[in-house]
């Protein structure tokens, strides 16, 4: 089901040795559903908007009609749904100069089946449209229909996979039965989601960022650091090169931050000897493939040709949380894909073999752009496969945008992985301050700030040194134009690391 279609630019980037051509007009995606493109040539994204045309009703056989009034009552729903939710002021489809936001389209390719397969209406019957309004958290609350003697985590796929989860449902299940609320003859839980997600990227940090928040006393984390739920479980993956394996339903999700909902709602029964402070707690969640994996779509749609996602995993974040706060921890993504190399075990790692296969990455993705749309090439499945280092992870750039077609720019914090190392207290605060949680006393920031760094890179990978500098020269020419449009994007310098 294809998302509204924004292109910026359209020249071909002439100076380096690899194109960023293969931007073809909306006539030739006649039949290719694609969402967002840009060209680093450009730095202005309300340049050459161009929408994908509807084919007229007559023309289109009687099937398809009504497959497109049944999407179209769909779309209804969906965006009746976003303005029951919003809470801001202003119309929803009034952009702002930085973003667009994006506008469901169905199109004579697309089926009824394919969107309902991906349509928010499913979550929609677990979570609500709106949340409590007495608490900072998304929370609220759930009849509990099953009988009080059951256990309720006996089902949870988490628990099968995760020794530290299992361990809480254990002392969650104890006491349980406090925790419900009781009204007219009836049972409910409260339900939360989290707060905020660190989404990304692997090996930029995210890991120790994750431990250090939870040294805050107003955030609670789930047990889990990366749920992987939005991008692989809830579609049946864990790791896509298995298979599908069982879908993780979304009360399994929700059960991970049941350790903040108790605490909330030992404040609102009156069973805490604390104060309403427990209201402002907040949970939040750290899977590094949120901002960029959405491989779930080529795997349950193998017999289709889909260039691209149509739907990716902030379109369905954004549908059931519109008012969720986004954390981006990125690094010099040269140095990041080394990292990257060195951190999965493999027989063999050098500086030279790293060399090789950057080289053939690069061509890899340069054979990609004869034929197809960056954007295309980004989010391709089957090249991302045939990479022997996750060269596309770096280019930052692409998602962000997605990510900026659905949230407003105030809801998302970019972070630099160097300068949080280099001035961590300083960071954390500017994080504090995004959260909006209070400050920390004297005692509670020095444990923090001196706690040593999480997810370091191992002896064995230390002792290979540093990559070859002809490595280094050719990931930064390739580097280079994406990251001028993200520092152009977010006005920061900082982020063309020039001086890395």
């Amino acid at each position: 089901m294809p998302l509204s279609v924004y292109k910026y630019g359209s020249n071909t980037e002439k100076d380096h040795n690899y194109s960023l051509r293969g931007f073809p007009t909306a006539e030739n995606y006649a039949n290719r559903p694609v969402r967002t493109f840009f060209d680093c040539a450009h730095m202005s994204v309300s340049e050459n908007l161009n929408v994908k045309r509807v084919p007229l009703l007559w023309s289109i056989p009687k099937v398809k009609v009504v497959s497109f009034l049944m999407g179209l009552t769909l779309m209804f729903i969906i965006m009746a749904s976003y303005i029951l939710m919003w809470d801001k002021k202003g119309l929803l489809f009034t952009p702002s100069p930085d973003q667009f936001r994006p506008v469901v389209v169905l199109t004579s390719t697309a089926t009824v089946a394919d969107f309902l397969s991906f349509s928010p209406l499913q979550l929609f019957s677990v979570i609500p449209r709106h949340f409590l309004r007495n608490m900072k958290s998304p929370c609220w609350y759930e009849k509990f229909s099953s009988k009080l003697g059951t256990d309720p985590y006996r089902k949870n796929l988490y628990t099968l996979r995760s020794k530290s989860f299992k361990t809480v449902c254990d002392h969650l299940r104890s006491d349980f039965k406090q925790h419900l609320l009781h009204r007219n003859g009836n049972l409910f839980r409260l339900r939360c989601l989290p707060f905020f997600y660190i989404i990304g990227q692997p090996k930029c940090g995210t890991t120790d960022l994750f431990h250090r928040l939870l040294l805050h006393p107003e955030v609670k984390f789930n047990t889990m650091k990366e749920p992987h739920w939005w991008t692989r479980k809830r579609f049946g993956y864990i790791r896509f090169k298995d298979g599908f394996q069982e879908s993780f339903p979304v009360e399994d999700y929700l059960d991970l931050f049941d350790l903040a909902a108790h605490k909330i709602q030992e404040v609102i029964s009156g069973n805490s000897s604390g104060d309403h402070r427990a209201l402002q707690l907040i949970t939040g969640e750290a899977s590094a493939s949120t901002m960029w994996d959405n491989q779930a779509w080529s795997y349950l749609h193998r017999d289709k040709e889909e260039p691209e996602p149509p739907f990716l995993a902030q379109d369905f974040i954004h549908t059931v949380q519109p008012g969720a706060k986004i954390i981006i921890m990125l690094r010099d993504p040269v140095e990041r894909l080394y990292s990257d190399y060195l951190y999965f075990k493999m027989a063999n790692k050098s500086a030279e073999d790293f060399h090789q296969k950057v080289i053939e990455s690069v061509q890899l993705f340069q054979s990609c752009l004869s034929e197809r749309s960056l954007r295309s090439c980004v989010y391709n499945t089957i090249l991302l496969n045939a990479m022997p280092v996750r060269l596309n992870l770096g280019m930052y750039i692409v998602f962000l945008l997605d990510w900026l077609t659905v949230f407003q720019q105030e809801q998302i914090l970019v972070l630099q992985l160097e300068d949080y190392a280099a001035n961590l207290k300083v960071t954390l605060k500017n994080i504090f301050d995004f959260l909006s949680v209070g400050p920390l006393s004297e005692q509670a920031e020095a444990a923090l700030t001196e706690q040593p760094m999480s997810n370091t890179r191992r002896t064995a990978d230390r002792d290979l040194g540093p990559m070859l500098p002809a490595t280094k020269d050719l990931l930064r020419e390739f580097h280079q134009p994406f990251n001028q449009k993200l520092a152009s994007v977010l006005d920061n310098e900082n982020f063309l690391w020039e001086s890395s």
